[in-house]
């Protein structure tokens, strides 16, 4: 029940008691009472709904329905390639929203994934192979997918990472083999434009939209969960008032990532600056109908090489290796060239020994478990240029901060669980204060902790090892490269979200399949059964919401007839009593 429409009641019952001259004090505690009472049952009905829906998710797909409908993605990434396959029921004809789409389960109630290995970019030099390759894979979505359902099936061969590393004229080979090779064994709808090499930028995209679709964001039914105002690029738009999206950060071993929606439109300092903006900047329309601008999104997503958790440790050891043997040249006490002799690392806990070995070239590394120093040491690898305060200096869009909220993946993940337990809602102090007590433990101590099981289960010794590295490079890629406050309070950092993992998949299948709703409202035709109507209209139907709250309105104010017309039968009564007291008063007198 929306604001307006409870100002409009309390305003109507209100007069209604001035003209009746009825308590107000007293029908206000009974409507608000009522309101409150509606509000509890609408929570519990959604609740309810909810997690029907999630008990829905967990069964094993229905494969007897003909109305489901099928979806499969190839993910060939640089270590292998894994394929997903999605099903979601018909569209129910909102134009608005968005297809249901989710992941198949199969008779077990798993997930409908395989993965193969080594990745599809190491037939660079036999792209002829690259239909057979992925036949394991192509041809376990086959067994999983309807037969009848085949040819309507559409079918997305997307490569990332490790594809985007060869030559364009390699990247084609393997593509047009695809391409010629795939339909001659399976009949799925399959074209050119469904097997290509993705961006960076691309990849990124999808990630956002997946968890913000598992989240519910994109649903715009519910006005009081518009918290953000949006303007689209359309000449002439009103600002668009709809729920609040949840940006993304995520950590891997060699790459940073950060996809974020932004809601207002930029002004740039420079045509530099615009230049570099429009890079790392995607509009897009998510919505089945492009005249319609309710899923309109401005994304800022970008990429960082080199910033993942390990190949920052790496770029840091080779700096130690480097300043070291430089100083050694001026100096007589040889810091770090033998074990008696090491360099003091401050980002390993105190007493742990390790080396490092470049070009024949060993360090010797004792660790010092200052977390501080630690920080100062890591901050320059960030590449922060001109006052530019985004890691190596690359153009960075505003963040509201005030009005945002953000999920933190992968590393993030496992520098504030794997050791420190403080997963989920991320507290900036709390995790530097726990960060810096681990990194000044005695190494045995930890070993120790391990041992007895103190840590995550997936903790190991690595983790161990470099946790105080990790540990204080995430922080300052959170708050001097992305300039997050400390006192942020919206960021959380997980690995699952809803208890599933969310792939970037998801967000494709979403995005490449956003027109499809097109082709089931057209055919929606006078001959829809009454049935099929409530299901498609009632729930998002905000006029015959209104009609609920027109038919309340009325049923207080003929409630409130009722107490004006007992209120008038007692006064009647009343002044007979006191006529008839009055008579048999005079009666008395003498």
């Amino acid at each position: 029940m929306s604001v307006l429409n409870l100002y409009v009641m309390f305003y109507l019952v209100k007069e209604a008691c001035m003209y009746f001259n009825i308590s107000w004090d007293i029908i206000y505690i009974y409507t608000y009472a009522f309101h409150i009472c509606l509000r509890l049952i609408y929570c519990v009905v959604r609740c309810w709904w909810v997690h029907i829906l999630e008990c829905l998710s967990m069964e094993a797909t229905d494969v007897l329905n003909p109305a489901l409908n099928y979806g499969i993605v190839v993910d060939c990434g640089s270590s292998g390639s894994r394929v997903f396959v999605y099903y979601w029921p018909p569209h129910n004809g909102n134009p608005h929203t968005l297809l249901d789409i989710r992941q198949m389960k199969d008779r077990d109630r798993k997930p409908v994934v395989k993965k193969i290995k080594p990745g599809i970019s190491t037939l660079a030099k036999s792209p002829t192979q690259a239909s057979d390759y992925l036949q394991p894979l192509l041809g376990f979505a086959a067994a999983h997918v309807p037969k009848n359902k085949h040819k309507e099936t559409p079918l997305y061969i997307l490569c990332t990472a490790g594809m985007r590393l060869l030559p364009e004229s390699q990247q084609a080979a393997i593509l047009e083999d695809l391409v010629t090779d795939v339909p001659l064994e399976f009949d799925f709808l399959f074209s050119r434009s469904h097997a290509e090499v993705i961006s960076g930028k691309q990849e990124g995209v999808y990630a956002w939209i997946g968890i913000n679709f598992v989240l519910g964001r994109f649903d715009h039914a519910d006005e009081e969960d518009a918290t953000v105002e949006v303007t689209t690029g359309s000449q002439n738009q009103k600002p668009i008032s709809r729920r609040r999206t949840v940006g993304i950060m995520d950590m891997g071993g060699a790459s940073l990532q950060i996809a974020y929606e932004v809601p207002s439109a930029i002004t740039f300092s420079s045509p530099q600056e615009e230049e570099a903006g429009k890079s790392v900047l995607a509009e897009f329309n998510l919505g089945c109908d492009v005249e319609h601008t309710q899923h309109v999104y401005r994304v800022y997503v970008t990429t960082f090489l080199g910033f993942g958790g390990n190949m920052a440790r790496q770029r840091y050891e080779d700096q130690l290796v480097n300043n070291t043997l430089a100083k050694n040249r001026f100096l007589t006490t040889q810091t770090g060239l033998s074990e008696d002799k090491p360099y003091l690392d401050p980002c390993m806990p105190v007493d742990l020994s390790d080396t490092v070995v470049r070009d024949n070239r060993t360090l010797f590394l004792r660790g010092q478990g200052d977390w501080a120093r630690c920080q100062e040491a890591v901050r320059p690898f960030l590449g922060l240029h001109n006052g530019t305060m985004s890691p190596g200096g690359v153009y960075q869009a505003p963040i509201n901060f005030s009005n945002s909220e953000f999920y933190g993946f992968s590393e993030f993940f496992y520098c504030t669980e794997d050791v420190l337990r403080l997963a989920g809602h991320y507290d900036s102090e709390k995790y530097s204060r726990a960060a810096k007590e681990y990194c000044s433990t005695k190494w045995s101590i930890l070993k120790q902790r391990l041992d007895n099981k103190l840590f995550s289960p997936q903790a190991d010794i690595s983790r161990l090892r470099y946790q105080c590295f990790k540990s204080a490079w995430m922080y300052e890629v959170l708050h001097s490269g992305f300039r997050f406050p400390t006192d942020y309070p919206s960021l959380k950092t997980a690995q699952l979200v809803y208890d599933k993992e969310v792939q970037w998949t998801l967000g494709a299948i979403l995005f490449r399949t956003r027109f499809l709703p097109l082709r089931d409202l057209q055919q929606e035709t006078l001959r829809q059964s009454h049935s099929s109507w409530l299901r498609s209209s009632f729930v998002y139907n905000h006029h015959l919401f209104s009609l609920c709250i027109l038919v309340v309105v009325l049923a207080i104010l003929l409630y409130i007839l009722r107490l004006r017309r007992i209120h008038q039968r007692e006064q009647r009564q009343a002044e007979a009593l006191n006529l008839l007291w009055v008579e048999e008063g005079e009666a008395l007198l003498p």
